[in-house]
């Protein structure tokens, strides 16, 4: 059975090699596709990573994340010499804008893809990308996927971390919540609801005596 499975797999191959671009990376695509269905780790995002024109792959309006101008051209330098590594993290949107992905996590490989020529050209105007979960596309979710994502290894801006904490209890979302998904404790959570100077932001907090 696994013979006449990889006989079958090499005719599929050598059609393959017959078409354009363009329908060699739709054919793919649709095979990793339909792979991951059939996979033992259907459930994790990386089992799955497929290639897309870049420009339906868009930031999103909400990552604090920063990169310093010597650590970009670092990865610019890493994608060029070691090619990607890691796929850009998505959830599928369909914006207005045309744009079929969003990211969650990557933006800065992103930029890399779209605005190096040497490495545009070499993946014929093409990202990696993987997706989230299907569960996990509230937007609550996506703030809060993006931010495990960099709080490991990026530095934040005060201001834009005050902003998606104050997001996310809006969108409501407990303090204990926010600390518990993005990987703060109850003081930080305090902090940045304090910079944020808003008052609804402490309408359901609880005070100590040592407040009074």
């Amino acid at each position: 059975m696994r013979s006449e499975l990889l006989a079958r797999a090499e005719a599929i191959f050598a059609e393959l090699d017959t078409m354009s671009m363009d329908e060699r990376v739709e054919t793919l695509n649709a095979l990793r596709l339909a792979l991951h269905r059939h996979s033992p780790f259907a459930d994790e995002p990386v089992d799955c990573i497929v290639w897309v024109r870049a420009e339906t792959v868009a930031g999103n309006d909400y990552n604090p994340n920063t990169v310093a101008p010597p650590e970009m051209r670092l990865l610019e330098r890493s994608i060029r010499a070691d090619g990607y590594t890691q796929p850009i993290v998505t959830f599928p949107d369909s914006g207005e804008d045309g744009r079929a992905h969003t990211v969650i996590d990557g933006f800065h490989r992103t930029r890399v893809g779209k605005e190096c020529r040497e490495v545009r050209e070499r993946l014929h105007g093409y990202l990696p990308i993987t997706a989230v979960k299907t569960d996990r596309i509230d937007i609550k979710d996506r703030m809060a996927a993006t931010i495990r994502h960099n709080r490991a290894r990026g530095v934040h801006g005060v201001l834009p971390m005050t902003d998606i904490v104050a997001s996310l209890i809006r969108a409501g979302w407990s303090d204990t919540e926010v600390a518990k998904e993005l990987g703060m404790d109850a003081d930080e959570v305090l902090r940045f609801k304090q910079v944020s100077g808003l008052p609804e932001l402490f309408k359901n907090h609880s005070y100590s005596r040592a407040w009074e």
